[in-house]
Formats: C-alpha cells, structure tokens, sequence
C-alpha cells in the first residue's frame, strides 16, 4: 500500500517536469483573445499541483483506515494527466 502512494506519487513529480513547460505554453491560448474555452484550458492545466498536493495528503491521511479510498484518491491526478494529455494530442493532430 505505502509503495503504491510513494511510486505514484514520484510518477507525478516527474510528470511536474513536462507540465512547467505546458503551463508556460498554455498562456499561447489567449492569443486569439480571452475566450471562456481558452479560460478554462489554462486554469485546467495550472489547478494539476493543487490537485497533486491535496489528493497525496488525503490520501495518506486516510491510507490506515480506508485502503481502497486511499487508491482511489491518490488515482485522480493520473486521470488529469490522461484528459490533458489526450486533449494536447488531439490539438496537435489536427
């Protein structure tokens, strides 16, 4: 149990790495103006620490009691990344 939250969480710690770089990237939307869409795309890609942060300190804090919650919690940045990253890749393709 206490591998799988550290493992995942030095995965999201490296995935820190590349998101420095989308942050700083991500201001290129507003390019075209300050659309509710661009809004959201960046505030999307600046609220992932804030998540990382607080679903790592649920999810040891309740890690003891409620194993399988503390999974869960601990997962929800890993969906974050997926949605990002296919939305950055669907962007590119097309």
């Amino acid at each position: 149990m206490k591998k799988f939250l550290v493992i995942c969480q030095i995965i999201y710690l490296l995935f820190l790495i590349p998101w420095v770089f989308t942050f700083g990237m991500s201001f290129l939307a507003f390019d075209d103006g300050f659309i509710a869409w661009n809004i959201l795309f960046v505030l999307g890609i600046a609220v992932y620490p804030v998540f990382i942060i607080a679903c790592s300190v649920v999810a040891w804090a309740i890690h003891r009691r409620y194993k399988r919650a503390a999974i869960i919690t601990n997962s929800v940045p890993m969906l974050w990344v997926g949605s990002i990253g296919t939305l950055l890749i669907y962007v590119a393709v097309s």
